[in-house]
């Protein structure tokens, strides 16, 4: 019984790996339209310093916007602002520390943004990590559980108000989460959301992608219900030759050099379509999707259940401490 519930996520993701890697050896990676210029909008990207969090940064500070890197490596963080500002780019950016595996670092990094003043146009959902060994947030969550999703929807719903204020009819706000293909394989048991019956790594990060999912479509639903200037899309970035695999096994870990190579997508090509959601024209005032390669996909068919995504948003709030609306 053991085996089977370790053995069935492993086997799950791997299968989404191949196919997402037949899909890549026959298909172009999506290119990015020159884009409109982004003068005066503030941007918070999180896990930004490196990979395509920092694509997506220098991407955004080069048309123009105010780019925040919330990250949990301030060495790092100084590096990656200092390194968009020699580039000559049009925006600004800075660092601000961030820890989302902290429920605690996650309201003093929103109270350090609030005590600016500034607007907030675009939030970019996307540090994460990735089959870590069973491990907990300093909070007791599951840890990818914990940074990947729960993190995350604490830190857009304390946001969520300046968001609201800073768009307006025909210049929404945007929120980006970075999903997956692995949330296809992903499974959320709301009995077990920190997975202690039986931990999987390969479980546990595709239950982490499929719950950014259904968070997305739930929030745009009651956006798009109250008439508020804010969108949420879903983004899947493919296979990227990133650290986020620093974490597989040896085997895989030796297969996986090779391979990325040949057929992964650099971090510039993953974080295209997360930048095209965040800045592109033509993807004003749509949200509710799931975006892979540059166009609208169906995610799994678990992701659209509304009554999956209440009872998680329910949970969520719970565990974060959230009055729920």
């Amino acid at each position: 019984m053991w085996l089977l519930a370790v053995l069935v996520p492993l086997l799950r993701l791997y299968f989404c790996g191949i196919k997402v890697l037949i899909y890549q050896t026959f298909n172009r990676s999506f290119t990015l339209p020159v884009l409109p210029k982004q003068n005066g909008r503030v941007a918070i990207v999180t896990g930004g310093t490196r990979g395509m969090g920092f694509e997506t940064a220098r991407h955004l500070a080069s048309l123009g916007m105010h780019v925040i890197i919330a990250g949990n490596e301030k060495e790092e963080g100084a590096a990656a602002v200092r390194r968009i500002h020699e580039e000559g780019s049009e925006g600004k950016a800075e660092f601000i520390f961030l820890d989302l595996t902290s429920l605690k670092s996650v309201k003093r990094f929103v109270q350090t943004f609030r005590d600016r003043g500034l607007p907030l146009h675009v939030l970019f959902n996307n540090a994460g990590t990735m089959l870590v060994p069973e491990a907990q947030t300093v909070d007791g969550f599951e840890f990818h559980f914990g940074l990947n999703y729960l993190g995350h929807f604490l830190l857009t719903n304390l946001l969520l108000d300046v968001l609201k204020r800073s768009g307006r009819q025909g210049r929404c706000s945007r929120i980006v989460n970075m999903s997956s293909a692995t949330h296809y394989a992903g499974v959320v048991n709301m009995d077990d959301l920190n997975r202690r019956i039986c931990y999987s790594s390969h479980g546990a990060y595709s239950q982490s992608k499929l719950a950014l999912v259904l968070f997305t479509y739930y929030l745009q639903e009651q956006l798009t219900a109250g008439g508020f200037p804010v969108t949420v899309n879903a983004v899947d970035p493919g296979m990227v030759d990133t650290a986020l695999y620093d974490n597989l096994w040896s085997l895989a870990q030796a297969l996986k050099k090779p391979v990325a190579k040949i057929l992964f997508r650099s971090p510039a090509e993953g974080a295209s379509t997360a930048i095209y959601a965040a800045a592109a024209s033509e993807m004003e005032g749509f949200g509710g999707s799931y975006l892979y390669n540059g166009q609208k996909r169906q995610s799994s068919d678990i992701s659209y259940d509304s009554e999956l995504q209440a009872k998680l948003w329910k949970k969520s709030c719970e565990l974060v401490g959230l009055q729920e609306d």
